[in-house]
C-alpha cells in the first residue's frame, strides 16, 4: 500500500490498538489486506451484536423495532432488560435544546491521519455532552483496560477537540447489556489533564506510524513485537512473521508435550505372571 504525499490515511480506534499492540500485525491487516479465516461463533456473535445496534439505531430514529424483537427472543430479552436498567437513557428529553444522535459519525485530521471514530449514541445540552456506546459481550472487562483502550481515549479526544465542550463536561459510558444478571454499566469521566496526556501519546504513536510507512514503501517491514510476547501466542500471522518457529504457541506447546512422553517403542515388554 503506497500513500502519495497529498493521501490521508484513515484510522479508527481498532487500527489504533493494533498498531500499538503490533505493528506488524498492522501491516499485514490494513497495509496488506491479510485475513485469516473466519471464526463462525465470532461472526455469529458480531452478527448478533450488529442487530442489537440497528435495533437501538431504529428505536432513536423513531422507526418501528416490533419486527425486530418477535423475530429475536434474546434481542428481546436484552431490551427489555436494558429499559428497566436505564430508563433515562431511553426517554428523549421534552424540550428541544437536547442533542441526540444516533451512529454520530466524527473525524478529526491530526499530522497527516484522518481519525474517526462513530458514537452509538451522542446526548448533549448545553452544559455537558455524553457519549453512549453498546456492548453485547457477556462480560465488562476490567475497567483500567477499558480506560487504556483506544476506543476510550479515542471517543472522548476528538468529542473535546472538534466541539466547543470543555473535556471536563464530556463523558463516555459503556452499556455491556448482555451482563451476566442485568445490564451493567462503566463510566468514565473526562478531564483536561488526560486530554493532554492522550494528545502526547495519540502525536507520538502517529510520529512512529509515519517513520515506519517511509520504510515500508522502501522495502522495510515494519516492528515487531519482542520475543516470547503474548501478542503471539494466538496470532494468525505467527507463520509468516516466524514467531516460535513459524507456528503458533499452543502448537510448539503440544509438541513439547508430546516430545516430553515417554517413548512407548523402546520401551521393552514386560511380561506379567498370571494371579491365581
Amino acid at each position: 500500500m503506497l500513500l502519495t504525499p497529498t493521501q490521508l490515511l484513515r484510522l479508527s480506534q481498532g487500527q489504533l490498538n493494533l498498531l500499538e499492540a503490533c505493528p506488524r500485525k498492522f501491516q499485514h491487516t490494513y497495509l496488506e489486506k491479510l485475513n485469516s479465516p473466519s471464526n463462525p461463533e465470532q461472526e455469529e456473535r458480531q452478527t448478533l451484536g450488529s442487530r442489537f445496534h440497528l435495533l437501538m439505531q431504529q428505536r432513536e430514529m423513531g422507526l418501528p423495532i416490533d419486527s425486530f424483537l418477535q423475530a429475536d427472543a434474546k434481542l428481546q430479552s436484552w431490551m427489555l432488560a436494558f429499559t428497566d436498567a436505564a430508563p433515562e437513557i431511553l426517554t428523549a428529553a421534552s424540550d428541544n435544546q437536547t442533542f441526540r444522535e444516533s451512529e454520530h459519525y466524527r473525524t478529526l485530521q491530526v499530522q497527516d491521519y484522518l481519525l474517526t471514530v462513530v458514537y452509538d449514541l451522542l446526548i448533549a445540552d448545553n452544559q455537558q455532552a455524553q457519549i453512549l456506546d453498546w456492548k453485547t459481550y457477556p462480560k465488562p472487562p476490567n475497567k483500567r483496560e477499558l480506560e487504556s483502550n483506544w476506543q476510550t481515549r479515542l471517543y472522548l479526544y476528538v468529542l473535546a477537540e472538534t466541539s466547543d465542550y470543555l473535556p471536563e463536561n464530556i463523558s463516555m459510558t459503556y452499556w455491556f447489556v448482555q451482563s451476566e444478571g442485568k445490564p451493567q454499566n462503566i463510566k468514565f469521566n473526562y478531564n483536561t489533564v488526560q486530554h493532554t496526556k492522550i494528545a502526547k501519546k495519540l502525536n507520538q504513536l502517529l510520529s512512529q506510524l509515519t517513520n515506519w510507512l517511509e520504510d515500508y514503501q522502501n522495502n522495510q517491514q515494519f516492528p515487531q513485537v519482542v520475543d516470547g510476547s503474548k501478542t503471539c501466542d494466538y496470532c494468525q500471522f505467527a507463520k509468516r512473521c516466524d514467531a516460535y518457529g513459524g507456528k503458533l504457541r499452543t502448537q510448539v506447546t503440544e509438541e513439547a508435550v508430546k516430545d516430553s512422553l515417554p517413548n512407548f517403542d523402546s520401551i521393552q515388554e514386560v511380561l506379567l505372571n498370571s494371579i491365581h
